[in-house]
């Protein structure tokens, strides 16, 4: 079986789509990389999360073609491969239809930096990008000009729902979690007044510090937060 390690990580990575309240039924998938042959991961279409397993999981080249698996691969493998093809830096993908940020895409309208966790986490705001339809290369392509110039992991996208990147699966699954929980705040704010927007100079020292300071960065040493 190709790729057994990255199969079971992705397999087990959609466990967290259904536990963080991301995806309904069947939809929304997580794809990953594999930076040394650079064929990719991907759920297979119209599966229920409780069912997926590694060997359910579908291997293609980096144009979509199947190069492993029994079963169909995602409705979006094309545009998670235009992404993969534009983005080399990005090895994991997933796209939710995650009920505050898509509210924010059904009205089209990005999400504003007002958490001091947004800008550590995405640099300002979530992008929105514009309508497209599934099932070709196209929610791709408004996904990597959503992107183009954005510190953000994660972009929305209108009538439709959130793509989220990272260098890896687990970091755009963290990426997608936090775009919902930044949403629903952002949400909630709304229904209270108006949410106050972080100055771009501190959302400028936000993001530096959680990327270059916040965390375990070396052996022996510690950083609050």
């Amino acid at each position: 079986m190709l790729l057994k390690a990255l199969r079971e990580t992705v397999c087990t990575l959609h466990e967290e789509l259904p536990r963080n309240q991301l995806v309904a039924w069947t939809s929304g998938n997580i794809s990953a990389r594999d930076p040394e042959t650079s064929l990719i991961v991907i759920k297979p279409s119209g599966i229920k999360f409780p069912d997926l397993t590694p060997e359910s999981m579908v291997v293609v080249d980096a144009n979509g073609a199947r190069v492993e698996g029994d079963l169909q691969p995602s409705s979006d493998t094309a545009s998670h491969c235009y992404i993969y093809r534009h983005m080399p830096h990005v090895h994991g993908i997933v796209h939710t239809h995650s009920r505050y940020a898509t509210a924010f895409a059904v009205v089209g309208k990005p999400i504003p930096c007002c958490t001091t966790a947004m800008g550590d986490e995405f640099g300002g705001e979530i992008p929105l990008g514009g309508f497209a339809l599934i099932g070709g290369e196209e929610i791709g392509a408004r996904v990597v000009e959503a992107l183009a110039g954005s510190k953000s992991p994660a972009c929305l996208l209108q009538n439709h729902g959130v793509f989220a990147v990272g260098p890896t699966a687990e970091a755009a699954v963290k990426a997608a979690v936090m775009t919902e929980d930044n949403a629903a705040i952002v949400w909630l704010a709304l229904q209270i007044g108006t949410p106050i927007p972080i100055a771009a100079d501190d959302i400028a020292k936000l993001h530096h510090r959680y990327t270059h300071v916040y965390g375990q960065r070396n052996p022996g040493s510690h950083k609050e937060g």
